[in-house]
């Protein structure tokens, strides 16, 4: 992502948070863009290495803090699965995304599908399940990779 894209993500964000009486601080800022100027999806020790570079002597449950208040706000998603964090690509409104990721590139896309929400919560309710969070994660091969792999 360019430098305009990510100012622009950093700009919504402040924004939203701002709206919802909440505080975005620069450490969160700084979490904030490094997930989403990531070409993968990040652990949280992968982004304590990529904030030793930022931050003075930057601890674990720093960024843990920031990443709990980011997934809060919607803003970055976690990926259950991979024990990973990526942005969010549309975090203006509350969703339940689904993400498609291709074992083989690692490719992550984020999909939200109103229809495969409401057939999870059906499911629930039917079977006197309360949620309190869906996720769903199809793990896969992307066209890409698939393409590469057809003679």
């Amino acid at each position: 992502m360019d430098d305009a894209g990510l100012q622009g993500i950093i700009a919504s964000a402040e924004t939203l948070c701002r709206e919802r009486g909440v505080r975005l601080t620069d450490q969160r800022k700084t979490v904030l863009r490094l997930l989403c100027a990531a070409q993968k999806p990040l652990s949280a020790y992968e982004l304590l290495d990529l904030l030793r570079s930022e931050i003075r002597n930057p601890a674990p449950p720093t960024v843990y803090r920031a990443l709990d208040f980011l997934v809060e706000q919607g803003l970055v998603h976690k990926l259950e699965s991979l024990h990973a964090y990526i942005g969010c690509s549309h975090p203006d409104h509350p969703h339940a995304s689904q993400f498609l990721i291709c074992a083989s590139c690692g490719e992550v896309a984020e999909v939200d599908d109103p229809g495969v929400n409401r057939s999870l919560q059906a499911a629930g309710k039917a079977a006197g399940f309360c949620t309190t969070r869906r996720v769903v994660e199809l793990l896969g091969t992307c066209a890409q990779c698939a393409e590469k792999r057809q003679p």
